[in-house]
């Protein structure tokens, strides 16, 4: 029997529509980093970029559990001694609620090369609406 690869020509790619309302954040993010991954196809290969395209709506409306509201906090430097800032997740929902999403979804992708191409397929957006109707998205219930 031949081992067959995946070249990028090769993939098929779908694209995705999910809605976040009142799912738990986490639990939430490792299915979307896997369907970008493509951990859920049988051609999946750790080396290679074989994911499909998610869209997420209503990023303003997941839910995170227990305290973390208040005791979760996000983290940026400036590059300067003294730079660093500290904003908490309920501060950081009030400006940009799909930088939370997004940073959860980040940190289950992996470190390497593939990286920026798996985040380049995630599209997050706080509403309702999204302007990739013209893809034909499918949606579906996680």
């Amino acid at each position: 029997m031949k081992t067959t690869f995946v070249n990028p020509q090769s993939v098929d790619r779908q694209w995705y529509v999910f809605d976040a309302e009142g799912k738990t954040l986490g639990r939430f993010a490792t299915e979307i980093a896997n369907i970008l991954r493509g951990k859920n196809k049988p051609s999946f290969s750790p080396s290679h970029d074989t994911g499909d395209n998610v869209i997420i709506i209503n990023a303003d409306k997941i839910k995170l559990t227990g305290s973390k509201m208040e005791s979760k906090y996000y983290f940026r430097h400036s590059g300067y001694v003294g730079g660093l800032k500290t904003e908490n997740a309920a501060t950081v929902m009030g400006k940009n609620p799909t930088k939370v999403v997004f940073q959860a979804i980040r940190g289950m992708v992996p470190r390497n090369r593939n990286r920026k191409d798996i985040l380049s397929k995630l599209h997050i957006y706080a509403g309702t609406e999204h302007p990739h109707e013209a893809q034909k998205p499918v949606t579906l219930e996680l």
